[in-house]
């Protein structure tokens, strides 16, 4: 069984370490990970940290693009960044790990929706809007008290991404701007690595109601596996139990992973990652999934729990369809974007 992934932010450590001296540390670290998890796809978030706020967020979106594809270019035996769906389908078969890049959070867009289009063109195929903070598009579940739907900006940013075919991510997004994205959406939208409220009621986590409304979307919902939106005491079958309890309510063809691994990058990144959430020094994490590396475990766990056919659809096939079926295809004549092509 391949893992499809659709939350791992890896890109965000790798450029720390590229800029205190470490010369290839996605080769040294995080790629033999993601071969020893069985890793065909995987979805790579671009955050913007704290101190890059403001002008310096869209340079620093830029600095973790170019690092994407210099690792791309790096390690082109093993891994791929893909743009479209046959080139997708393409590397799938080919058995190099397909990269997906992300936006996590709208800053590097600012006040200017004429970004998206840019970032579109440097291969950015899903975005969200926001991260726990307000963006001057929508607030994040972390601002949950202003009741924000989405603003005028943000209804003009998703009328964006729709005309693109970047798909909209409804992680991080506080209940008002998700229902809002819910009402004037026109295509599929996903969450990318969110875990269920009705087990554990936590404002990053989405209710059966919002659950209900991705999967009716077309969309899918990717399970989040870290350990403080998953209960009190976080283990593999509590993680199993949010993918179950979500497979009962919208369907198996609508669940996949979003694991949101978050032990290594912390320990590489200034510690402000958590925000309102859980303070610095204290990330509630399943003891045996904590990386790639662990993922064989959980398939594991999957097919004992769920039977070898839901495993696959959920850890391996679910994420690659939707993103078969919606990502935007190559134009006639494009030499594409992938590695050599620049």
């Amino acid at each position: 069984m391949l893992i499809s992934d659709c939350h791992n932010d890896l890109l965000m450590a790798v450029q720390h370490l590229r800029e205190r001296g470490h010369e290839d540390p996605f080769g040294d670290i995080w790629l033999p990970q993601l071969r020893s998890g069985g890793v065909g796809l995987q979805v790579l978030p671009i955050y913007t940290e704290e101190q890059f706020i403001g002008s310096g967020a869209l340079r620093r979106c830029l600095l973790l693009v170019e690092q994407a594809y210099m690792i791309a270019e790096r390690h082109s035996r093993d891994v791929a960044i893909v743009t479209d769906p046959g080139h997708l389908g393409e590397v799938l078969d080919s058995g190099r790990i397909a990269l997906i890049l992300a936006l996590e959070g709208a800053e590097p867009i600012g006040a200017d929706v004429e970004m998206i289009p840019a970032l579109f063109r440097a291969g950015i195929r899903m975005a969200s809007l926001t991260w726990n903070r307000r963006t001057m598009m929508a607030d994040g579940a972390g601002e949950a008290g202003t009741r924000g739907r989405l603003t005028s900006l943000g209804r003009e940013g998703i009328a964006q991404m729709e005309r693109l075919g970047m798909t909209v991510d409804v992680s991080h997004l506080s209940d008002e701007g998700f229902w809002h994205v819910a009402e004037v959406s026109t295509r599929p939208f996903i969450a990318s690595h969110s875990s269920a409220r009705a087990l554990h009621d936590h404002p990053r986590n989405l209710s059966d109601e919002q659950l209900r409304a991705v999967a009716g979307s077309g969309g899918i919902v990717c399970v989040n596996a870290y350990g403080g939106f998953l209960g009190p005491v976080p283990t593999i079958d509590v993680y199993i139990d949010h993918i179950a309890h979500m497979i009962d309510l919208v369907g198996v063809d609508r669940v996949a992973l979003g694991t949101d691994f978050i032990r290594e990058v912390s320990e590489i990144v200034d510690p402000v990652l958590t925000g309102p959430f859980f303070p610095a020094g204290s990330m509630p994490l399943i003891p045996d999934l904590t990386g790639p590396r662990d993922l064989p475990r959980l398939a594991t766990r999957l097919i004992d729990r769920l039977g070898a056919e839901t495993a696959k659809r959920v850890a391996e096939r679910n994420l690659a369809e939707f993103l078969l079926a919606n990502l935007p295809d190559a134009p006639a004549g494009s030499p594409g974007l992938s590695p050599g092509s620049r």
